[in-house]
């Protein structure tokens, strides 16, 4: 048995609500924060993210390796 009809015929007949609003509204709410997201990853934004970060890493290991280095300095 085929039954040739829409999907949104379909939906009507079996009584099930009309949600395509519903996704639309979501689809161009993630659209939006996709390109947000995107936007963020521009790889300035990055760096400019990271590397104090990445220096505050580094005063902190070469601190570590200060007070392994010097035995009279205590801890």
């Amino acid at each position: 048995m085929n039954i040739d009809c829409t999907p949104e015929e379909a939906r009507a007949f079996l009584g099930l609500p009309d949600v395509q609003p519903l996704q639309q509204h979501l689809m161009r709410e993630m659209q939006e924060r996709l390109s947000a997201n995107l936007k963020a990853m521009d790889p300035s934004t990055i760096i400019n993210a990271w590397l104090p970060t990445t220096f505050k890493g580094f005063e902190q290991l070469q601190e570590l390796f200060a007070s392994q280095m010097n035995p009279t300095r205590t801890r």
